[in-house]
C-alpha cells in the first residue's frame, strides 16, 4: 500500500533553505521539474514537488568523490522523501 499524499507538495523553497543551512553552498539553484514528470513514477498528480534538479557548489564538497559530494545531499533532503520528493537531479559546480 502507498503512503499517503502529503496536503502540500514539497516546495524548491524548503529545499533551498535546507540545503543553506546545512550545507553552506556558494551557489545553489533548486528547479522543481515536477510538471514536466506527471504520470511518471513518484508523480503526485500536482505537477509539483516531486521531481527537482539542484545545482550546487559547497565548499563540504571539496576533497569528495562525486557520490559523497551527492550522498552530503541525499542525506540534507531526507527528511523530504517522506513528503512525496521522489527524484533529485544533482549538478555539482
Amino acid at each position: 500500500m502507498s503512503p499517503p499524499l502529503p496536503q502540500t507538495p514539497v516546495s524548491a523553497q524548503a529545499l533551498t533553505q535546507t540545503l543553506r543551512d546545512r550545507l553552506q553552498p556558494s551557489v545553489l539553484e533548486v528547479l522543481d521539474e515536477s510538471a514536466a514528470h506527471a504520470g511518471h513514477a513518484g508523480s503526485n498528480g500536482l505537477g509539483a514537488g516531486t521531481h527537482f534538479r539542484l545545482r550546487i557548489a559547497s565548499p563540504l564538497f571539496t576533497g569528495r568523490t562525486r557520490v559523497a559530494q551527492h550522498r552530503l545531499v541525499y542525506d540534507a533532503l531526507r527528511e523530504f522523501m517522506d513528503q512525496g520528493l521522489h527524484a533529485i537531479a544533482i549538478e555539482v559546480l
